[in-house]
């Protein structure tokens, strides 16, 4: 349908619209025109990526000199497909009922694992591994070699690339990766550079969040996007967990290990090429003397060596004597990794700034500040004039001097932690240092900064005031929408006690208590009774999980549980969990029912989603807060409260209810679905809790839905279910959840004339007040 937004021509590539869409394509809107940023929370299975693309495609095709491309960020690849999918449906129907459009490239970048062509290199399965194999066979000086020596091996796609890709632009249209590939076949081009290349033209660019977020990354791939671009971040609940893990760096016992068998390796190879070539290390030595810039060769493919947070003005510094010379730089990194070595040597906890590390280093080894800030782009360098290929057996070398950068580069917002045991194993020695980021607007700040509009957007923002404040950043617009809906398709309710009148909460208190786990247990066993197909169940942790089941195996409660469904559990390892998410979808289609016990904030919590018969109930065990004795939590808590003045339980009951309504909207995938969300703990009720959950889920958990026991729940279900088993079509939903454009039009008429009412009205009422 073809529709006005005020004022601008929409196009929406499907007969009818949602009220909510509609909605949000007006704030939306309002964001584009005052070239700000915005918040939107928009409910799970609404159609948010096909509002979002369709809106911001018809401003740009309406205003090119207002906004000139689109970067869509996702978190996951099959996220990043759905909205390449979306995105060609659009274009089709532009091609349809508006063909004079003007031409659009849209393409889907991701690693090179996802996009290789490569016969031997795509075979490989760690990501790290087809990283280094394909470094091996594009470097320069690989090539540069294989042109005197054709035994040398390179990469047939790269070549094509080079000869042609860089010169030519891939036709118009939008290319999935498996269209990339395919396209890479057929031209002989690299589709992960062709894509790399065709990003800083084509108007539309989906892709991970790391591309912009993480500086190691952002600083090669996406240096040259323009000021007038509009950054959409969907599923952004955990935005600030990404930011902080994108500058945050985790050196252990293991790193320090391979760290010093790299810079064996590297001091041997230096002292070969200095037998056979001499020249090449004076060559650059000369680059260090003239500087940073001169120093970077031109490196197409180099973005394993990227530097990661070099600000720009330190490029056009000279690079300190004591570090130019190769024999220097492997000398001073010895003794920095000998320094790290003895500072893990510890039987307590050590928490230290930046800047206490630093005046540490340089009263104990004399090594400077400054020197420190250009060990990552020294090795960088001194990796591309040794002319090394595996770049595999530098990877913890590479982790020593991005460390040694960041930790000169920032002083405030960051902390270092040293701690003597790994959470995992608290009783095996295993040191861990952590150089933490702590503040989230560190890496939010130049994206808001750089671009003109920032969309954050996500089903489950709530309570939004908090991420204007940890963000940083003063949105234009700041919305919640409510779902529409011709039938009460979700069913929210807090079980706050068992049958026995027990008081059921994940609180440390009482999480132990028998008498909580049984009523746990009981209360899945009645919901496996009268629940058909899935169930999804989430735990607070790994660990919480682990006792509550071997619990309810001594109380015989599995064994009830198996004569209704069978039962699959989500691990810490990714592919039992893969597994058992495939055999409990089996379970499901052939009508058996399953049950899934997960963990928020684990895979199943974030990238899973369970619609129709997949997941008719999701039982919330608990109230999802982290772990609150962990020292980098209790660091990051300091600093909130000291720097945005956010207090300790403000946060962690903001964190612990956004991943309890991440973790129960996977029940509700859109408006013919339908699903019961158990809030099981009593805290819940609280007002303080309920009112922090997302807009959509509050409007259906009314008072008597609260405070109940687990008959009370189970009686509420079967009515409910009842209910929902009856015929639905489209037309029960048309006009009120489904609409088409005439309804749409004849609304929006109603509303304006009820303004305009409105506005005489007051208008009449000061006119007599004034008589």
């Amino acid at each position: 349908m073809k529709l006005s937004v005020d004022g601008l021509l929409v196009y929406f590539p499907y007969e009818y619209i949602y009220p909510e869409q509609y909605a949000y394509m007006i704030d939306l809107k309002k964001t584009l025109d005052a070239k700000g940023h915005c918040l939107l929370e928009m409910p799970s299975g609404t159609g948010k990526t096909a509002t979002l693309l369709s809106l911001t495609v018809a401003y740009m095709l309406e205003y090119p000199d207002s906004i000139r491309k689109i970067i869509y960020c996702s978190r996951t690849v099959p996220e990043i497909e759905k909205v390449i999918a979306e995105l060609k449906n659009l274009m089709n129907y532009y091609e349809i009922h508006a063909p004079t459009h003007a031409p659009l490239t849209g393409l889907v970048l991701s690693s090179r694992k996802n996009m290789c062509v490569h016969p031997d290199v795509s075979k490989e399965r760690e990501g790290k591994s087809v990283d280094g194999k394909c470094y091996g066979l594009t470097a320069s000086y690989v090539r540069d070699k294989h042109e005197l020596d054709a035994e040398v091996p390179v990469c047939q796609y790269y070549e094509g690339f080079s000869i042609e890709g860089k010169e030519m632009k891939i036709p118009d249209g939008i290319y999935s990766l498996d269209d990339m590939k395919e396209f890479g076949r057929t031209r002989n081009w690299c589709p992960y550079f062709t894509a790399r290349y065709a990003i800083v033209y084509a108007q539309i660019v989906v892709y991970s969040y790391h591309y912009l977020l993480d500086p190691k990354i952002a600083e090669v791939v996406s240096k040259e996007m323009n000021k007038e671009s509009v950054i959409i971040f969907d599923e952004a609940h955990n935005i600030d967990n990404v930011c902080i893990d994108s500058m945050s760096v985790k050196i252990n016992k293991r790193v320090i290990e391979r760290s010093t068998a790299a810079l064996n390796e590297l001091q041997s190879t230096v002292k070969s090429m200095r037998d056979a070539d001499i020249n090449k290390l004076n060559e650059e030595y000369q680059r260090m003397v003239q500087g940073l810039k001169e120093a970077r060769l031109r490196a197409d493919t180099d973005m394993v060596l990227a530097n990661p947070v070099l600000p720009k003005d330190i490029l056009k510094e000279v690079v300190p004597g004591n570090i130019r010379t190769a024999d220097h730089f492997i000398s001073f990194l010895r003794r920095l990794i000998e320094y790290i070595k003895t500072r893990l040597r510890i039987q307590h906890v050590v928490q230290e700034s930046p800047a206490g590390f630093l005046k540490d280093i340089s009263q104990k080894i004399c090594i400077e500040r400054k020197p420190l800030r250009f060990c990552a782009e020294r090795l960088a360098s001194l990796l591309r004039t040794l002319e090394i290929t595996e770049m595999n057996d530098y990877g913890a070398l590479i982790l020593i001097t991005h460390f040694a950068t960041l930790v000169s580069t920032y002083t405030k917002g960051f902390t270092i932690i040293i701690e003597p045991f790994d959470d995992k194993t608290p009783t095996v020695a295993n040191p861990i240092l952590h150089f933490r980021c702590l503040d989230s607007s560190i890496a939010m700040n130049p994206i808001f900064s750089r671009f003109q509009s920032v969309v954050i957007t996500s089903g489950t923002l709530s309570p939004m005031s908090m991420y204007p404040k940890i963000l940083d950043f003063d949105p234009v617009v700041m919305s919640s929408f409510t779902m529409t809906l011709a039938r009460p398709c979700l069913l929210p309710m807090i079980v706050a006690k068992g049958n026995d009148q027990v008081a059921i909460s994940s609180k440390f208190e009482t999480r132990e208590d028998t008498a909580v786990i049984r009523n746990y247990g009981q209360l899945l066993v009645e919901i496996a009774k009268t629940v058909p197909d899935g169930i999804v169940c989430f735990f607070t942790s790994y660990l919480y999980l682990e006792s509550v089941v071997a619990a309810w195996y001594d109380q015989g409660i599995v064994d009830t549980l198996l004569r209704y469904k069978l039962l699959f559990i989500e691990t810490q390892d990714n592919a039992e969990t893969s597994y058992a998410l495939m055999n409990y979808v089996k379970a499901c289609d052939c009508g058996r029912g399953a049950v899934l016990l997960a963990v928020a904030r684990g895979k199943v919590s974030e990238g899973v989603d369970f619609d129709h018969h997949y997941g008719r109930a999701v039982l919330m065990f608990g109230i999802p807060y982290v772990y609150t004795q962990s020292r980098i939590l209790k660091a990051r808590l300091e600093y909130l409260r000291d720097s945005f003045q956010i207090r300790e339980n403000d946060f962690l009951t903001f964190d612990a209810m956004r991943h309890a309504a991440q973790c129960v909207g996977r029940a509700l995938r859109g408006k013919t679905d339908y699903g019961i969300m158990i809030f099981a703990d009593k805290r819940f009720s609280r007002a303080d809790k309920r009112s922090r959950l997302p807009k959509w889920i509050q409007e259906h958990l009314v008072d008597n839905h609260c405070n109940l026991s687990t008959e009370e729940a189970i009686q509420m279900s079967r009515r409910w279910l009842r209910r929902m088993a009856q015929p639905f079509t489209r037309e029960d939903q048309l006009g009120v959840s489904l609409l088409t454009l005439d309804q749409l039009e004849k609304i929006e008429r109603d509303k304006q004339a009820e303004k305009k009412k409105n506005a005489a009205r007051i208008e009449g009422n000061g006119t007599e007040e004034l008589n």
